[in-house]
């Protein structure tokens, strides 16, 4: 069996780790080509650009990401009644393969994400949702369909506090663990984490 480590997967991984730590912006190829041992010549080759390489770096977790949301929500939707508790429900397990497609996927996927958003990435959230706008839609659709009195400027509001929300949660979910440990005395899991974001969420989106 073939091992995976090309020098295509060495500058994802390598570019990955610096962009989660330091953010898009303040990641330059320089610094990725040095760490993962290759020239620049390299990322051209296999990425054309830095863009090009910021998507295809989050695309490994959205790859497998959407097509789970995907069908969860295809599910969801064959029962007529469902709760917004339901539709967030359906994040749960897609979120949690993650950590398959990487050591502490999830946690690394939110953070991401959140780069896309606070470095003001405009061309990765084209790419998600045009690539993905399938899912996307179905998504908002089942959140509509779970609160039909939400208007689109109150639901703008509400998935963007989401999208918040869940990547500091996950972000910052092994310290938050262990302040609650503290606090309460007893262990808290990345479930228990996931549990309580759940419902604080649909609690927020599905309010009227």
């Amino acid at each position: 069996m073939a091992i995976k480590n090309t020098t295509k997967d060495r500058i994802l991984d390598v570019a990955e780790g610096l962009f989660a730590e330091h953010g898009f912006n303040d990641t330059s190829l320089r610094v990725i080509t040095s760490k993962a041992g290759v020239n620049l010549a390299s990322v051209n080759y296999h990425f054309g650009d830095k863009k090009t390489l910021v998507r295809a770096v989050l695309n490994r977790y959205l790859e497998a990401f959407m097509p789970a949301l995907q069908d969860a929500l295809i599910t969801l939707n064959l029962n007529k009644n469902y709760s917004m508790a339901d539709v967030f429900e359906s994040l749960r397990e897609p979120l949690r393969s993650l950590n398959n497609v990487r050591p502490n996927g999830t946690s690394r996927f939110m953070s991401l994400i959140g780069r896309g958003y606070t470095d003001v990435q405009g061309h990765l959230r084209w790419f998600i949702t045009t690539r993905y706008q399938q899912t996307l839609t179905l998504f908002t659709d089942s959140v509509l369909k779970a609160n039909p009195k939400l208007d689109p400027e109150t639901l703008f509001w509400r998935l963007h506090f989401t999208l918040g929300t869940c990547v500091f949660t996950m972000a910052s979910s092994q310290a938050l663990s262990e302040i609650a440990q503290s606090n309460f005395g007893h262990e808290v899991d990345i479930k228990a984490v996931v549990d309580h974001l759940i419902i604080y969420l649909a609690a927020g989106v599905g309010a009227e």
